[in-house]
């Protein structure tokens, strides 16, 4: 039984974080000025990324009989706040946009890699965790080259 109580624990874990990831990609992606307007496909494919991760893991939730959690993480919300007091005092540039975002993806890429340190994970959620983590991996590299080659500039 506790095995399964720690699964669903990591599992509810990764799926705030998502949530703020998917919140946080949303209102990016509002934010932006015509200058940056073309990182909207990419903000709005990360966020879609990050609502099928979702729905995958409120599936392993629910497999163990539970139910997923539907919130977010407090320090995602606060990271949003933030994200809109730098705005408002003039930190909308394309760089700095760029910048929050990837520390957004270092976040959850240090969610994913704490959840797998987990030994009683089962080796079906192993597996999934496995899969979203390397598709986070190839986001975080993509927005991190989209800062550099901005900051390069």
């Amino acid at each position: 039984m506790e095995n399964q109580e720690k699964t669903v624990e990591v599992l509810n874990d990764l799926i705030q974080i998502n949530n703020d990831r998917a919140d946080g990609f949303d209102k990016a992606s509002k934010d932006l000025s015509e200058e940056n307007i073309d990182l909207k496909a990419t903000f709005d494919k990360l966020s879609s990324d990050s609502r099928a991760n979702v729905t995958e893991l409120a599936g392993l939730v629910g497999r163990n009989n539970e139910d997923p959690d539907t919130g977010n993480t407090i320090l995602g919300t606060l990271h949003r706040a933030w994200i809109d007091i730098k705005a408002s005092f003039g930190g909308d540039d394309r760089h700095s946009i760029l910048a929050e975002c990837e520390r957004g993806e270092d976040a959850i890429k240090k969610a994913y890699k704490d959840a797998l340190q987990e030994n009683e994970l089962g080796e079906n959620v192993r597996s999934v965790l496995l899969k979203q983590q390397d598709g986070i991996n190839i986001s975080h590299d993509a927005i991190k080259a989209l800062r550099d080659a901005h900051k390069s500039l």
